[in-house]
């Protein structure tokens, strides 16, 4: 892809600070966003605007989420080197690399096979092995693959998780998904206590795009207006 890199230390650590202060306490998620170059998720255009604590467009209506959304939800997992992940909504796949940091494995799953075969040229280009990603159906998890120790959903569940992806985490596992509809998401945290037990947290606010069935269709992979502020991988 030759894609250049344009990290610059001093924007890197400015954003990390920022992310320390904002309350991203986990130094070891810090340092996996310290590591992955967020500029070769994004188009060229928008290189200057790389490390600002904002999400931007990345095609398809979907966008790379700000950095303080990556970092909150990842810190959220309470992830090791042990785990399994499964990621639900590859996005532009900035959020699979920073996962791949801090996990044995992540199997991530997009609709949008135009954003999926884009995210897997830059997994080739930073040399990160320990990613699986097909295009499919999310809301149906990968029960191939399945337990999973962590669950990560990066679009808005209406009421509550799909079953399919409560089922398949693990015992003791985690899943961060957002839940909500007309505007009033919330980012919650599910723990798997026993099967059909959960300890269920509310953590903050988020604006995310709909989690939605099947993979998407042609006239949905066309380019078109993003909103900003929609949040996904």
């Amino acid at each position: 892809m030759n894609t250049p890199i344009l990290q610059t230390p001093a924007r890197v650590i400015r954003l990390i600070m920022h992310l320390r202060n904002a309350g991203i306490t986990d130094t070891a998620v810090l340092s996996a966003l310290e590591r992955i170059p967020r500029e070769i998720f994004i188009p060229r255009q928008m290189h200057d605007q790389a490390y600002e604590d904002i999400a931007l467009p990345i095609g398809r209506g979907q966008t790379i989420s700000q950095p303080f959304v990556v970092a909150f939800m990842t810190q959220a997992l309470e992830l090791d080197d042990r785990m399994k992940v499964l990621e639900i909504g590859t996005g532009s796949g900035y959020q699979a690399c920073v996962l791949s940091k801090l996990c044995r494995r992540v199997y991530s799953i997009e609709r949008h096979k135009p954003l999926l075969e884009n995210a897997e040229k830059v997994f080739e280009e930073l040399r990160l092995r320990n990613i699986t990603a097909i295009c499919g159906d999310g809301m149906k998890g990968w029960p191939q693959q399945a337990p999973f120790d962590r669950i990560i959903v990066t679009a808005g569940a209406q009421d509550r998780p799909p079953q399919a992806l409560l089922d398949q985490l693990a015992i003791g596992g985690i899943m961060v998904i957002p839940v909500g509809r007309n505007g009033q998401q919330v980012l919650r945290r599910y723990k798997k206590e026993a099967d059909e037990t959960y300890a269920v947290k509310d953590l903050m606010p988020v604006r995310f795009v709909p989690l939605l069935p099947d993979i998407a269709r042609p006239s949905e992979n066309a380019d078109d207006p993003i909103d900003a502020k929609n949040q996904t991988g």
